[in-house]
């Protein structure tokens, strides 16, 4: 899904400790829906789902991500400047559906039910996955700037690194959501086929 990324970018000109590698936090929220039908279950998921940006589209779930970058500059005698510490953290607030079930709803919508969710909420882990290991190449990018000039030099070279980066994340999530999306029914209906598995071997309960 699309991302909402922010960048807070920090100039730190003094003595730093040593540098952390790329770091994440993450939390959840959720959204209920009811029904107790397939049919009913996906037009609450339709109305109530996570709205992302410049979408109109609601989505079963969402990931929201805010990345900040934080860079320490020692300047030397002459002027010149290079990066001793380069962070890059990311904030993901992970959006899930939270059914209500319905007493009405039969056995095999509760088996679908349960599949499907837990494909959603791994679908966003996903998302975070790839965000992380963004962070982890674009902190080594910045950690292996040379030394230049002046840091107002290297602090423009650092934005453009951060930015070149961010924009290649995007488009992996996005490219992630393509290929998830073609493969959608055929993973549900193996997913489903495996779980009937484990239940008739009672290592789930039915």
């Amino acid at each position: 899904m699309n991302k909402k990324t922010l960048l807070i970018l920090s100039l730190l000109l003094c003595a730093i400790p040593p540098a952390q590698s790329a770091s994440l936090s993450k939390s959840y929220s959720y959204f209920s829906i009811g029904g107790s039908t397939l049919d009913e279950i996906e037009s609450q998921l339709s109305k109530r789902g996570p709205q992302l940006k410049n979408s109109l589209k609601r989505h079963p779930g969402a990931t929201r991500m805010e990345f900040t970058t934080r860079l320490g500059y020692a300047e030397g005698k002459n002027g010149s400047c290079e990066i001793r510490q380069a962070n890059v953290s990311v904030k993901a607030r992970v959006i899930l559906p939270r059914w209500r079930r319905s007493k009405k709803a039969e056995q095999d919508v509760r088996l679908i039910w349960d599949t499907l969710s837990s494909d959603i909420k791994r679908h966003e882990e996903s998302h975070v996955i790839i965000a992380k290991n963004h962070a982890r190449e674009m902190e080594e990018a910045l950690k292996g700037l040379y030394r230049q000039k002046n840091c107002q030099i290297l602090a423009a070279k650092a934005k453009a690194i951060t930015t070149k980066l961010l924009d290649k994340h995007d488009r992996a999530q996005v490219e992630f959501d393509r290929i998830e999306g073609m493969n959608f029914e055929s993973r549900i209906l193996r997913l489903l086929k495996y779980r009937l598995e484990r239940i008739g071997d009672g290592r789930l309960p039915g």
